[in-house]
């Protein structure tokens, strides 16, 4: 058996040779300083469509991310064959710091979230008056997920030839979201559409609504070049409809300015992730009021110090109502 001295030679040390005959791993990842900035315009089975400058590019996500995901509205950096030419492949090698996100979970028993758009300003809530009825609760839902996410609620009413949109429109009086009423008739003849550009103007906006109200024919009549299958099947017993949009997909809006970023028709919209601490901050003349609140208060019970700060004459009672209405939505079904 050959043994080494004190002092051996370079030549006299065996280097166990690399079974898989590749590199050996290390911890020191490359920096790529040269990669471009993109946006993620959407996601499909793991690949990526990134707008990078004028090019839409094929990408994957890089292996070092590890389980971080990218999804639409995400601003990344990208390295790679950058042509957007076809059968090019390039890859996501960083991931940017979000200013928003609108995330849901399946129910609210569910304690895996899933993160559905990054960086948009805004959430347009697209609900029909009639055929299928509105679900309040359900607009709740995603009035609480825009707060909670940094997002500005806007609300859609379409189909406003069919039902009255008084009703609806003064449940969320007291919390000042820009609203816009729509009708199929007037829709088409560009007044209505103009009024819902106005709103869209400069912002990226995500439009969530159930299936059948209306949210794909408005998108690709906002952006007609882009037009896909728009009309679903309501179902005459459940009120339902058909998805007709299967994933989230970024649209520009070329003469306003701004995107538009379409979401598949949800059921459901799970509150699990959601912290009543960021709601609150979404009601500015309530916030200051809760510094008396008990530790892990809900805003919903007989120590809260809200009751107090509203009765002297701080806030209007109905705000407080219409906080305490969100944040009970959580305990509650859409569908209620």
């Amino acid at each position: 058996m050959r043994r080494y001295g004190k002092n051996p030679d370079e030549d006299d040390i065996r280097v166990r040779p690399n079974r898989k005959g590749n590199r050996p791993r290390t911890h020191i990842r490359p920096k790529h300083e040269d990669a471009a900035e993109g946006m993620v315009l959407t996601v499909d089975r793991g690949r990526l469509t990134v707008l990078v400058d004028d090019r839409i590019v094929m990408a994957m996500k890089a292996r070092e991310l590890g389980r971080k995901a990218a999804v639409v509205g995400d601003r990344v950096a990208v390295v790679g064959d950058l042509s957007g030419k076809k059968d090019t492949l390039a890859r996501i090698v960083r991931i940017g710091e979000r200013t928003s996100v609108l995330r849901r979970t399946a129910d609210d028993d569910d304690p895996y979230e899933r993160v559905v758009v990054a960086n948009a300003d805004q959430l347009a809530i697209v609900t029909a008056l009639a055929d299928p009825e509105p679900r309040p609760r359900l607009i709740d839902r995603c009035v609480v997920a825009a707060y909670d996410g940094g997002l500005e609620p806007i609300l859609v009413l379409t189909k406003s030839d069919l039902a009255s949109a008084d009703k609806l429109l003064e449940t969320y009086a007291t919390l000042d979201i820009p609203y816009v009423v729509t009708s199929r008739e007037e829709f088409t003849d560009g007044a209505e559409l103009a009024r819902v550009h106005e709103l869209l103007d400069g912002k990226v906006t995500a439009f969530v609504g159930h299936s059948g109200v209306g949210k794909t024919t408005l998108v690709n009549a906002l952006v007609p070049e882009e037009r896909r299958r728009t009309t679903g099947h309501v179902n005459a017993v459940t009120g339902r409809g058909r998805h007709t949009t299967t994933s989230a997909l970024a649209l520009p809006l070329a003469d306003v300015g701004g995107w538009v970023i379409d979401t598949p028709g949800v059921r459901s919209f799970g509150l699990n992730h959601v912290d009543p601490s960021r709601v609150i901050l979404a009601f500015p003349d309530l916030e200051p009021g809760t510094a008396d609140c008990p530790r892990g208060c809900s805003h919903d019970e007989k120590d809260c110090a809200l009751d107090a700060w509203v009765a002297d004459g701080h806030a209007d009672p109905q705000r407080l109502y219409s906080l305490r209405r969100l944040l009970a939505t959580r305990e509650r079904r859409e569908d209620d």
